[in-house]
């Protein structure tokens, strides 16, 4: 699996009003909360895709642009979800991450928008929590996260 390459892919913090972000519970593994992300298509710029994965993972895009990250972050995934997820074609992840700030009302969530739905359920939590609600083997990605972006949230 070492000599694999990372997928290219786009994290998204979305800030509300409050300095929280949006975490949602993944619709495959409960209990497994994590903010909205998703692969970056071929010739596909990064604001690009994270308001397409935005449309598709929570039913809007309605938000501004506050920074993107200043660096990329890799994790590697267990074997068996690389299997499972991308065929073994990957080991895990390259993420850029943007941090965006929701301008619509949590009325406009919609996460049965696109089939098959990513979560099943959301809240916003303050950016410092979503560390001990992730997966295990993203935790220290989520923490890189939170550096890049503790001065946004409240």
């Amino acid at each position: 699996m070492n000599s694999l390459p990372y997928r290219p892919c786009v994290g998204i913090a979305l800030f509300n009003q409050d300095g929280k972000v949006l975490v949602g519970e993944r619709y495959d593994s409960p209990d497994a909360w994590q903010m909205p992300q998703g692969g970056i298509d071929e010739n596909e710029e990064i604001l690009e895709a994270a308001f397409r994965e935005m449309e598709e993972e929570i039913g809007t895009n309605k938000a501004d642009l506050i920074r993107v990250a200043p660096e990329k972050i890799r994790y590697d995934v267990p074997v068996e979800l690389a299997l499972k997820h991308w065929g073994g074609q990957y080991r895990g992840q390259e993420q850029t991450w943007v941090a965006l700030r929701f301008t619509g009302h949590d009325s406009d969530i919609d996460l049965s928008s696109h089939t098959p739905a990513e979560f099943n359920r959301w809240q916003w939590v303050p950016l410092k929590e979503t560390v001990d609600l992730i997966v295990p083997f993203k935790r220290i990605a989520y923490s890189k996260v939170v550096d890049f972006f503790s001065d946004i949230a409240r």
